[in-house]
C-alpha cells in the first residue's frame, strides 16, 4: 500500500482532486491537434513508452505525460502566441522543470502539417534517455 502512494505521489506531484476532475473532462474535450498526437502516443506506440493525456501534474493539467521518461509533451495552439499567455507558459515550464521534468513545446501547425516530425523529435529525446540508462 505504501508503494502504491508513493508512486502516486511522485506521478501526480500533489494534484488536488479538483485537478483530477478537470483532467476527466478535458480528455473528453481535446484539441484536435492533440487527438492527432494521440493517436502516435497511445498504446505505448513510441518504443514501449507509456504516455497519459490531459495529466494532473501539481495544480496543473499538462497535455501528454510520460512518468518513466519524465517527459511533459504541450500542443500550443493560437492562444499561446499571447504575451500573457507566453509569460504563464514559461512560469509553468519552470514549476513544471523543477519536479524534475523535460518538458516539449509543439505548434497546433506542426502537429497538422508534419506529425511525423513531431513523433520524431520526442522519439529523439526518449532515445537519449535510453542510451543514458544502458
Amino acid at each position: 500500500m505504501l508503494k502504491s502512494r508513493t508512486i502516486t505521489r511522485n506521478m501526480f506531484f500533489g494534484a488536488k482532486p479538483k485537478t483530477f476532475e478537470k483532467a476527466r473532462a478535458l480528455r473528453f474535450d481535446m484539441t484536435e491537434a492533440e487527438r492527432i498526437l494521440w493517436k502516435r502516443l497511445r498504446k505505448n506506440q513510441m518504443m514501449g513508452f507509456r504516455f497519459k493525456r490531459q495529466h494532473p501534474i501539481g495544480q496543473f493539467i499538462v497535455d501528454f505525460y510520460c512518468h518513466k521518461a519524465r517527459l511533459v509533451i504541450e500542443i500550443d495552439g493560437g492562444i499561446h502566441l499571447n504575451r500573457n499567455q507566453k509569460e504563464y507558459d514559461k512560469e509553468r515550464t519552470y514549476e513544471l522543470e523543477n519536479f524534475g521534468l523535460k518538458v516539449l513545446r509543439f505548434k497546433n501547425d506542426l502537429v497538422y502539417q508534419d506529425p511525423d516530425k513531431v513523433v520524431n523529435e520526442i522519439g529523439k529525446y526518449l532515445l537519449g534517455l535510453e542510451g543514458k540508462e544502458g
